[in-house]
């Protein structure tokens, strides 16, 4: 029951949790909250509760080139979002995060040279997206079934990852866990009901969280060795929560994540 409960229940949660937070604080601070492992931590869960924590632990040093992938997939998305439509998009940076995985999916690195990959991958992934645009705009509330919609393809989603895990082993496993669950939800629905400048903001935020993500699952990676699955569950969270509080704290300082707030919350009134 314990491992049915959190396929079922935590992914969706996050999902639908990260999208009330884009609509009330505003793009950017809905992706640094969806930057967390909110997906690939319960995937990770999962594995530990039915593999062992040994090949948890090794997933998490794989999901950490994972991260990659995962960034690959918001860069190319991005770009191509100002002239393709959202189905296009997701298509091409689904492609490159399979290119990626495949690329490797016959590297194995201990935690720590895999953490310093990620951290230059979020540095290079920052770099390649588009800048973020200036100008705001009013958007009409979303439908009554936009929540349990995101909800349920977050579902089916990791229902797939975790039924093909014991099949791939823990280094594919891992590499797979980033899969851009939340990413594509997100993003997606941003995309056909915001547009492609709210979108670029969000996916910002995205990539400015993932070194909390990258946090985690190197604290995952060195700590379930040494401790039970709960204690370094526990203490991986506890580390990419501080990690990401104190981002959004900072950038809620920032003057235009002000502005955004202040054009979203009527929004969120209305919904």
């Amino acid at each position: 029951m314990g491992v049915l409960a959190v396929k079922l229940l935590l992914a969706p949660s996050f999902v639908v949790g990260a999208s009330l937070a884009t609509r009330r604080f505003g793009a950017r601070i809905g992706g640094l909250i969806g930057g967390l492992p909110v997906v690939a931590g319960p995937i990770l869960l999962v594995y530990a509760l039915t593999h062992g924590p040994a090949f948890a632990a090794g997933a998490a040093a794989g999901t950490l080139l994972g991260l990659i992938s995962l960034i690959a997939f918001v860069v190319v998305y991005a770009r191509l979002a100002g002239r393709l439509s959202w189905t296009a998009s997701m298509l091409a940076g689904w492609s490159a995060f399979a290119a990626a995985t495949a690329a490797f999916s016959k590297v194995t690195l201990p935690a720590g040279a895999a953490l310093a990959l990620a951290g230059a991958a979020i540095i290079a992934g920052l770099a390649a997206l588009p800048r973020r645009p200036r100008s705001l705009r009013v958007h009409a509330p979303p439908p009554a079934w936009d929540l349990p919609l995101r909800a349920g393809c977050a579902l089916a989603l990791v229902l797939t990852l975790t039924a093909v895990a014991g099949w791939l082993g823990p280094q594919l496993s891992g590499l797979l866990a980033p899969f851009p669950i939340i990413a594509t939800v997100l993003a997606v629905f941003t995309h056909a009901q915001r547009g492609p400048e709210e979108l670029v903001r969000l996916l910002r935020g995205l990539v400015s969280g993932f070194g909390a993500f990258a946090l985690f699952f190197f604290t995952l990676a060195v700590s379930l060795p040494a401790l039970d699955t709960m204690a370094a569950f526990s203490l991986a969270s506890a580390v990419a929560l501080l990690a990401q509080g104190l981002l959004i704290a900072a950038s809620r300082r920032d003057g235009t994540e002000r502005a955004t707030r202040l054009v979203a919350e009527p929004a969120a009134g209305e919904s």
